[in-house]
């Protein structure tokens, strides 16, 4: 039997949603997949700091690490944004 024009609407809805819900979850897990990379990398390059700069908690070593990480961070997020771009 076919569906009624507002049976077939909600349906379409409901179809809609659900692939909303996916595409919002695989979001959120790979979020959280790539903060829990770099918080890994974040103790990796730390202890590299430590290693060639002495202690940690000294001033020069970690805003030499907060610049060398703040750059990567925008020429990473700017090459994501015009490659983003570029395939659309």
């Amino acid at each position: 039997m076919p569906l009624s024009e507002e049976e077939s609407s909600k349906k379409s809805e409901l179809a809609q949603l659900k692939t909303e819900i996916i595409e919002r979850l695989s979001t959120l897990i790979t979020t959280a997949f790539g903060l829990v990379a770099a918080l890994a990398w974040n103790e990796a390059i730390k202890a590299i700091f430590a290693e060639v700069f002495g202690s940690p908690t000294e001033l020069v070593p970690m805003l030499i690490y907060a610049i060398t990480v703040t750059i990567i961070a925008v020429v990473a997020t700017i090459w994501i944004g015009r490659t983003a771009k570029k395939l659309k």
